[in-house]
């Protein structure tokens, strides 16, 4: 049913919002896709390199938003279109990647 269907998506996204606003990552709203762009610009690496590092030490796959244009440098894609329990860990292994850049 799509009205269910919208209903989870909605629930994935606010709780990858959540995540990121726990962890100290800005994140606007998305109103119609199934990603998040969150911004990573505080943390002293390129879009390319902050995605990269994050899925060598935390198995955490992002897409740099560098491959959307020149203008996504200081932004990664992630996705919310996978089970709510990989959502949640990706959330705790993203915020404890961040913790460590400082």
């Amino acid at each position: 049913d799509v009205i269910e269907m919208r209903k989870a998506y909605k629930r994935r996204r606010n709780l990858m919002l959540k995540g990121f606003e726990s962890a100290g990552i800005p994140c606007l709203k998305p109103r119609g896709a199934f990603y998040t762009f969150p911004d990573i610009s505080d943390f002293g690496l390129s879009a390319h390199d902050f995605s990269m590092k994050l899925l060598e030490e935390e198995n955490v796959a992002v897409v740099p938003g560098t491959a959307f244009g020149a203008c996504g440098e200081g932004f990664v894609r992630c996705a919310y279109a996978t089970a709510t329990e990989e959502i949640q860990e990706a959330i705790v292994r993203i915020a404890r990647f961040v913790k460590r850049l400082g």
